[in-house]
C-alpha cells in the first residue's frame, strides 16, 4: 500500500485492479514462507507444515539451472556484460526459486549489480498482452553513516513519442515502513544516478520479467503470473493435515500400563514409602473396578502404512498439478520394475515443465542483458559494441553409463581420440591420458 501511495503521489500512476490475483499471491507467499493459513496451534489437534511448497520451488529451480551456462561474446561490450552476468551466476537458482514461489519477479540493474524484485516491491503500470512495458520499482538501503533508511522509487515507461524514460525519486526515513520525506538523489546512496533519464531507440523495457509458464486463471488480462503450486493449495493443506495426524499417532503410540495402587503399596506401610517407589514411565496408577488387584497393558497399533499410502496419493496429485510426472514426489522410493520406455514416458512431463521454466529464464536474462547494455550507453560504463548470447543447460535425464558407452562408440569409430575418453570418464588428466594412448600405440 505504501508503494502504491508513493507511486500515485510522485508519478500520478495507479495500480491495476487485480484484487483476486493479489489475494492469491499473498496467500501463496505465506505458504512458501512456511506460514500457511491452515496451521493450527492447538496442542490437542495441531496441524504443522512439511513446507512442501518450498521444496517444490527449490527442486524446480535446481533442475532448471542444472549446469546452466551463459556466454556473451562479440566485442569489449560483450566482455563487460559477461562480467556482470558472471557476478550474478550463483544467484540464478535463487531467482528461479523466487519466481516459482511468487509467480512473477523482476530482474533490474541497479548500477552495482542486479536486483530481484518480488511482487511487493514493484507496481506494473503498463502492459500489452501480458508483456510488461512500464512499472514502478521500490528499493531500499540503510546508510549507517547518516543513520537513515533511504527508499528509491524508479519509474520506467515508454513516452508517447516512443522514447523511454526512467525517473528516480528518493525518500529518507527511520525505517523501511516509515513514509519518510522526499530528498534529492544526490543526498542518497544512489548519487551516481540521475533523477530523470530519457533515451531514444529503446526497443524493450530496461528490465527482465521472470514469469512462470502457468496461465493466470483468475484474471487472464493481468500481467502477473501464478506461483507454480498455486493450483495445489487444497492438496498442500490436506498433506499437512495427513502428515500431522500421522506424526501425532506415532507420538501417542508409546506403550502404556495401568497398575492398581494395591500392587505397589504394602498394607500398613507409611505413605512416604509408597511415593519413593520408582516405576517405569510407561506405567500409570489406576483404581481397580473391584477389590481384586488390577493390571492392564495398552500397546496401540499404528496405521502407518495406510496413512503413507494416502500421503503418497496426495503427493502424486500435488506433483501433477505443479507440472511434474506422477510419482516424482514420494515419501518412499518407487516400487516395481520399469522399462526404459516407461521411465522416459513417465519423466516426459517433468522434462517439459523444466524446459518451459528455462525458456522463461532465458527471456528474463535477455531483458536484463539488454538493460545492462543500454544503461552502459547512458552512463558510459563500458565501451560500445555488439554482443551475442548463447545459453547452455544440463540434461536433467543424464545417465553416465549411457554417456560412457556412447563416447566409447565414438572412439571405436575413430571419431574421437582415446585420450579424450580417458580424461572425460576415467579421471585421468589430459597429460596422463595422452601418455597412456601413446604408450599403447607404441606397443602396437
Amino acid at each position: 500500500m505504501l508503494l502504491a501511495d508513493r507511486a500515485r503521489e510522485q508519478f500520478g500512476v495507479r495500480r491495476a485492479p487485480a484484487w483476486e490475483t493479489e489475494r492469491l499471491l499473498r496467500r501463496c507467499a505465506q505458504v512458501y514462507r512456511g506460514r500457511p493459513d491452515w496451521l493450527d496451534p492447538d496442542p490437542d489437534g495441531a496441524v504443522r507444515t512439511v513446507d512442501l511448497a518450498k521444496s517444490i520451488c527449490s527442486e524446480t529451480a535446481r533442475l532448471a539451472t542444472l549446469a546452466v551456462g551463459v556466454t556473451i561474446s562479440g566485442s569489449p561490450r560483450a566482455a563487460w556484460l559477461q562480467e556482470q552476468i558472471d557476478r550474478a551466476y550463483y544467484s540464478l537458482r535463487h531467482w528461479v526459486e523466487y519466481g516459482c514461489a511468487y509467480g512473477t519477479v523482476i530482474l533490474k540493474p541497479n548500477g552495482e549489480g542486479i536486483d530481484l524484485l518480488a511482487p511487493d516491491r514493484f507496481l506494473i503500470t503498463d502492459w500489452t498482452g501480458g508483456a510488461v512495458k512500464g512499472a514502478v520499482f521500490q528499493s531500499g538501503r540503510f546508510d549507517p553513516e547518516r543513520g537513515r533508511y533511504f527508499t528509491r522509487l524508479e519509474y520506467h515507461r515508454f513516452l508517447a513519442d516512443g522514447r523511454y524514460a526512467v525517473s528516480n525519486r528518493c525518500f529518507a526515513g527511520e525505517t523501511a515502513q516509515d513514509r519518510g520525506r522526499p530528498v534529492p538523489i544526490e543526498a542518497t546512496p544512489w548519487a551516481e544516478l540521475a533523477e530523470d533519464v530519457i533515451a531514444e531507440n529503446v526497443e524493450r523495457p530496461l528490465f527482465g520479467v521472470l514469469r512462470m509458464p502457468q496461465a493466470n486463471h483468475l484474471e487472464p488480462d493481468s500481467p502477473m503470473g501464478m506461483p507454480i503450486f498455486a493450483g495445489a493449495l487444497e492438496e498442500l493443506r490436506d498433506l499437512d493435515v495427513a502428515y500431522s495426524r500421522n506424526a501425532a499417532e506415532i507420538f501417542d503410540s508409546r506403550r502404556l500400563a495401568l497398575l492398581d495402587d494395591r500392587l505397589t503399596e504394602q498394607a500398613g506401610a507409611p505413605v512416604a514409602a509408597a511415593r519413593r517407589l520408582k516405576l517405569p514411565r510407561f506405567i500409570k496408577k489406576a483404581f481397580g473396578a473391584g477389590p481384586s488387584e488390577y493390571y492392564q497393558e495398552i500397546d496401540p497399533a499404528l496405521n502407518t502404512e495406510v496413512r503413507l499410502a494416502g500421503i503418497n496419493a496426495l503427493l502424486g496429485q500435488i506433483g501433477f498439478k505443479c507440472g511434474y510426472s506422477n510419482g516424482y514426489f514420494v515419501f518412499n522410493q518407487r516400487t516395481g520394475m520399469m522399462t526404459a520406455t516407461q521411465v522416459e514416458a513417465d519423466d516426459r512431463r517433468t522434462v517439459q515443465l523444466i524446459k518451459d521454466v528455462r525458456d522463461k529464464l532465458e527471456n528474463a536474462l535477455d531483458g536484463v542483458i539488454y538493460a545492462l547494455d543500454r544503461f552502459a550507453d547512458a552512463y558510459d560504463w563500458a565501451p560500445a559494441g555488439t554482443y551475442e548470447i548463447t545459453y547452455d543447460f544440463g540434461d536433467i535425464t543424464y545417465n553416465r553409463e549411457e554417456d560412457r558407452a556412447r563416447w566409447y562408440g565414438y572412439v571405436a569409430d575413430g571419431r574421437v581420440p582415446f585420450w579424450y575418453y580417458l580424461s572425460k570418464f576415467e579421471g585421468c588428466s589430459v597429460q596422463e591420458a595422452k601418455a597412456l594412448e601413446s604408450a599403447a600405440a607404441a606397443e602396437q
